[in-house]
């Protein structure tokens, strides 16, 4: 009878992506192969972001097997006292796969062919495959995020591998949470029972919790006619408390000469200008005016109404925020090229001005726009700004963690991307930061997202996106 406990064999790249990986798998068993340590500590000393990563999951194995024997390393040490989220009871090991090459018999596979140990891959599986043969009372798990690999494991042999997916909280990019919820027909032909109430400007509706199943704050709520849109402000066990902001509201919001041309728009708008509102989060397909909104209400509140000193501009870089060169100029300069889409919205708000150029140089200093790189971020305070994220579909949960915790006192941050059109190799749209904070953002009360459906920037983007 095979034993409840699993065997998790761990990748580099696992605990380069969570460097206290080894801690969340509860009852069960951790096993790290040399090989791993060894790319680690290749890994620290680069100049790249990644190598914070690896110098954290170094010091968290060290302090966990500090006080451990070689004999109890290798037969696996408690995690019972390190404790921690999920408060694990299973053992850590480190395995010695270099052993393995001396003699390669000791791995059996399915195959004749033993694998090459050149690679470090391989010397990871055949550890793994070792004790699959070895172990066989018990399930033995390779967990990698290469997806390579995971198929190198299968064709030798292993029975068991898998992706790591703690940070992933939802199975199918479909069940992401759009920010609204859009009834059939008329909302007021399926409320049973409603009770409102109107202070100064604003009516509360309170309608039966069971019409709106999971319910979040800041949801917005439309339907199929022409007139109703309402935002879920509150809720208890039976009931949930509906502000009416009407179609016709929604749709008559302007920012810096820019109104909706549809309702997603108008719904981004109402957020985008509620100063009550800390985070916008913004997704959509290309086209569909994240950039453009973000950037007019920006120079609406900055310039206009007065709420902000400045306005920050950042984005990843394809080089996943690492660098942004030697060659001469001015951190503003050098991320002009990456913001050209900012630039170019600028040019549409301003495009029947008699002279673009001017207004351009005129706005740039007096809405104080700056544009910065993410990996200058760590480390700052950012207060009374409003700060436009760009392209964060690019970004890790723990890089847009580091952007999100250095908005200070009176800082608005607005997050937009297409899930669509990611260019990291280490993310998809299950993965990525920008799903990640949606999820996690969508029951605070200072926090709104919007998913923009439909693109606007012409017939021609409109059908390639829907077609190609």
């Amino acid at each position: 009878m095979a034993d409840d406990k699993i065997i998790y064999v761990l990748d580099t790249n696992i605990l380069l992506h969570e460097p206290f990986a080894f801690l969340s798998f509860k009852e069960h068993n951790v096993v790290i192969p040399m090989t791993v340590l060894e790319e680690l500590d290749s890994i620290k000393d680069r100049n790249k972001d990644v190598s914070r990563d690896a110098r954290v999951a170094i010091r968290a194995l060290e302090d966990t097997l500090a006080n451990a024997t070689p004999e109890q390393i290798v037969e696996g040490v408690s995690l019972e006292m390190v404790g921690g989220e999920g408060e694990p009871t299973g053992t850590l090991a480190i395995f010695n796969d270099y052993a393995l090459e001396k003699d390669s018999s000791k791995v059996s596979t399915i195959h004749s062919s033993k694998l090459s140990f050149n690679e470090n891959d391989n010397r990871i599986i055949s550890a793994a495959l070792y004790l699959q043969s070895t172990k066989q009372h018990k399930k033995v798990v390779l967990v990698t995020k290469d997806i390579n690999m995971r198929l190198k494991a299968k064709g030798a042999g292993l029975n068991f591998v898998e992706d790591y997916r703690t940070d992933q909280l939802i199975d199918d990019i479909q069940f992401l949470t759009k920010g609204y919820h859009q009834f059939e027909g008329d909302f007021w032909q399926q409320v049973k029972d409603c009770e409102s109430e109107t202070i100064g400007r604003t009516t509360t509706h309170y309608v039966d919790k069971a019409l709106i199943k999971n319910a979040y704050m800041n949801e917005y709520i439309i339907d199929e006619t022409e007139h109703f849109a309402g935002k879920v402000t509150g809720w208890d066990d039976e009931r949930v408390a509906i502000q009416d902001v009407s179609r016709e509201r929604l749709m008559g919001k302007t920012a810096w000469g820019i109104s909706p041309k549809n309702v997603y728009q108008g719904m981004a708008m109402d957020a985008l200008l509620d100063p009550n509102i800390d985070l916008v989060i913004l997704t959509g397909p290309a086209g569909c005016g994240k950039t453009l909104l973000a950037l007019a209400s920006a120079l609406e509140q900055v310039i206009e109404r007065g709420l902000y000193d400045k306005v920050i501009v950042t984005r990843s870089t394809p080089e996943i925020a690492e660098s942004i060169g030697f060659l001469p100029g001015t951190e503003e300069e050098k991320m002009a090229p990456w913001l050209a889409a900012i630039t170019d919205s600028l040019e549409v708000l301003h495009k029947q001005d008699e002279s673009m150029s001017g207004s351009l140089n005129y706005i740039m200093e007096k809405a104080n726009i700056q544009f910065k790189s993410v990996n200058f971020m760590r480390g700052r305070s950012i207060q009374n700004a409003f700060v436009i994220l760009d392209e964060c579909q690019n970004l890790t949960a723990s890089q847009l963690k580091t952007i999100i915790t250095r908005c200070g006192e009176g800082t608005k941050l607005v997050c937009s991307g297409n899930l669509a059109q990611i260019d990291s190799n280490y993310l998809t749209a299950l993965t990525s930061g920008l799903t990640y904070i949606v999820e996690r953002f969508k029951d605070f009360p200072g926090s709104s997202t919007i998913n923009l459906n439909g693109v606007v920037r012409s017939r021609l983007a409109s059908f390639a996106e829907e077609n190609l």
